[in-house]
């Protein structure tokens, strides 16, 4: 399958340091991170072959089953919906992972394989003491990796709700990545059913029809194009939609997902609410709320009601975590009583 390529290109860096990587973050732009996991076993195994890289994860692998998808060669390596956007183009199969690794290694030479892919899985989970022999960068803290498995395939563009650092370990990957600003001319699929969980574009880049999705010219003239080689890595900041490609027969990526704020904020729900709610209205009082939002939930100012007593600020004022699980827990408790 071959998607186009943004002329943009992400920024590189080498030899990065945490006080960088602040600075980094701050900006809110991806950047990949030249030969970050270079001295990973697991990098240095898949440069040997793929047969020592599936010996590497062999080692560690618990015996019991994980979850992996499975699509039919003529779906050309893509995971996307079925043609109703009920179903999927792909099955989901449980076998211990080191069955999914012959799998790979058999299919390797052959023309016209089924796509495979293991994704997101938690290495504590499948493959216990991987992340004692490839030690995980300084910058992601305590985060947990995840591991994703399979052949050459293309994983539709998406978003996550948290900052992640993408490794590419063995093979090579392409992301193309969209600002969240660019959301609306992505044209994002069902909420209610996703392919994994987070949203995605129904636009395949492969076949962007200029008639049937319009504005995503606007969306593709903001994007970038990062290319990894093994040892490699990619920042993509909180919410940056991203359209993943693995070229490769044997691939492995390991990613870190991680909140700075160490909180678990549910802003999704917010906004589903806030669909329910608003978005009906006639537009003379979505207006007045959209005028709401802006002053009292995206205006810079850390205290909306920084005219008040301090005393008396309530949720104008600054929310610590207890203050906000308290607001959160009467809300609740109002709505319920509503319904």
């Amino acid at each position: 399958m071959n998607c186009p390529v943004p002329e943009r290109r992400t920024v590189e860096y080498r030899d990065l340091n945490v006080d960088h990587f602040d600075e980094i973050r701050a900006a809110a732009r991806p950047v990949i991170l030249k030969g970050l996991v270079a001295d990973w076993p697991a990098v240095r195994a898949g440069a040997d072959s793929a047969m020592a890289l599936g010996a590497h994860l062999a080692g560690f692998a618990t015996g019991q089953p994980i979850r992996f998808i499975v699509a039919p060669p003529e779906r050309g390596g893509m995971f996307f919906y079925g043609d109703d956007l009920v179903g999927t183009n792909f099955e989901a199969r449980e076998a211990p992972l080191t069955e999914l690794l012959h799998g790979l290694l058999h299919w390797m030479d052959r023309a016209d394989p089924p796509s495979m892919a293991a994704q997101s899985l938690a290495e504590p989970v499948a493959v216990p003491g991987f992340a004692a022999a490839n030690r995980a960068p300084a910058i992601v803290g305590k985060a947990v990796p995840r591991l994703w498995i399979g052949n050459a395939a293309v994983v539709q563009t998406h978003h996550d709700m948290f900052e992640n650092l993408a490794c590419a370990v063995a093979g090579r990957r392409r992301f193309t990545l969209f600002p969240p600003s660019a959301t609306r001319d992505l044209y994002v699929g069902p909420f209610e059913r996703t392919l994994a969980g987070p949203l995605v574009s129904m636009v395949p880049l492969h076949a962007a029809d200029a008639e049937r999705w319009p504005r995503f010219a606007d969306a593709w003239a903001q994007a970038e194009v990062a290319d990894l080689e093994p040892g490699d890595a990619l920042y993509i900041p909180y919410m940056w939609w991203h359209h993943v490609q693995s070229f490769d027969p044997f691939a492995l990526l390991v990613n870190y997902w991680w909140n700075p704020e160490g909180q678990r904020r549910q802003p999704m729900q917010a906004l589903i609410h806030a669909m329910a709610e608003i978005r009906d209205m006639p537009s003379d009082q979505r207006d007045a709320w959209r005028a709401m939002f802006d002053a009292f939930v995206f205006d810079d100012a850390p205290e909306p009601g920084a005219h008040l007593p301090q005393a008396a600020r309530g949720i104008q004022g600054r929310m610590d975590p207890q203050t906000s699980q308290g607001v959160l827990t009467s809300l609740a408790q109002g709505m319920l009583r509503q319904r």
